[in-house]
Order: C-alpha cells, then sequence, then structure tokens
C-alpha cells in the first residue's frame, strides 16, 4: 500500500473555494508595500491566494478580498497591475 500525502489547500480570495495550493496564484505584499503574483510561491511577505481567473481578481475587488487578506486599503491602480501580471501567465 501506497501512503498518500495530503496536498495543501488554500482558499481563493476571490471566489472562496478551497482548492490545491499548487493550483491557485500567491499574490505577495513585500515590506516595501509593492504587490506581485508569485509564480513560485516563494517570495517573502505575506500572502493571498487567487485563481489563475481574471474574474476571480474582479470578484476579489469587488468584495474586498484582498483587503481583508493584507490588512489594508488597495488602490485600484494595484489591481490594474495585478490584471496586467495575469496576462504573462
Amino acid at each position: 500500500m501506497t501512503k498518500k500525502t495530503a496536498q495543501p489547500e488554500r482558499k481563493c480570495v476571490g471566489c472562496g473555494e478551497m482548492k490545491p495550493k499548487k493550483e491557485l496564484i500567491r499574490i505577495v505584499r513585500t515590506k516595501e508595500g509593492q504587490f506581485h503574483l508569485d509564480r513560485d510561491g516563494r517570495m517573502n511577505g505575506r500572502g493571498a491566494y487567487l485563481c489563475p481567473d481574471r474574474a476571480c481578481l474582479a470578484k476579489a475587488e469587488k468584495s474586498r478580498g484582498l483587503e481583508r487578506s493584507f490588512r489594508g486599503r488597495i488602490s485600484s491602480e494595484i489591481y490594474q497591475q495585478l490584471n496586467e501580471e495575469m496576462n504573462t501567465l
């Protein structure tokens, strides 16, 4: 019998669904206050997870899911920057 290891799951801040961590994109706020998409999941800073879908990013903006995760106000320019970074995926 092979032992099955548990896959870590995270909640998308847009749609609110629990999904395997590897299926989601991590959004990171650095110490300098900048926001980036963390493709490898290794950047330093506070993180939140999002489905790789623009619809979930729009839901996160509307429901203020990212603002709750990062405990602060996020400007529309940041959402625009994250949307542009999603184009490169």
